[in-house]
């Protein structure tokens, strides 16, 4: 078996289905994701009519969220012995169920105000890769093409941003010791 990882987690050798960010060189420009379903062996990446755009997103949503996202995939692959990755200018391609939970938070921060970013990342962080890939299946199925940006995608964006965490009343599992 080929162990040749590319991105966050891709192995076309595996499957060719994956998720590809576009981080453009222009500062002003969104950035892009697409699902592609075919990788290209040779060369640079060429986004062809059979790509999905899933979403563009501003360059500033993408740079308040992109940190925090690698930092969590990266943790992921590093307990998985598979090499860590960063987004790069250019295109970054994910492992499907990578970009399954990538869509997840830009999909509920696409028509958010920025200052509710903060808010989604640890809504986001909160749930388990298995119940961002529900969500993403929930909502891709009905709303998952670039201008359907109602239905799931607005309970997204209820879910992840206006939901603050309260950080300060969580209880940890040291709360419930019989030590007194």
């Amino acid at each position: 078996m080929n162990d040749e990882f590319i991105g966050f987690g891709f192995n076309p050798t595996e499957s060719e289905n994956h998720f590809y960010v576009i981080v453009p060189s222009n500062k002003k420009d969104d950035v892009c994701v697409y699902e592609r379903f075919k990788w290209d062996k040779e060369g640079e990446q060429v986004i062809r009519k059979r790509d999905v755009l899933k979403l563009r997103i501003t360059r500033h949503k993408w740079k308040n969220i992109s940190v925090t996202v690698m930092k969590e995939f990266n943790a992921r692959l590093k307990a998985d012995k598979k090499p860590t990755s960063r987004f790069l200018v250019g295109g970054t391609p994910l492992d499907k169920f990578f970009g399954k939970e990538l869509m997840i938070l830009l999909w509920g921060i696409e028509r958010n105000d920025p200052a509710g970013i903060p808010t989604a990342l640890r809504n986001w962080m909160g749930l388990q890769p298995e119940e961002r890939w529900w969500l993403y299946t929930m909502t891709n199925a009905s709303t998952g093409r670039i201008n359907d940006t109602n239905g799931w995608r607005t309970a997204l964006r209820y879910i992840l941003c206006d939901n603050p965490v309260d950080d300060s009343g969580q209880l940890s599992l040291f709360d419930f010791t019989d030590e007194e």
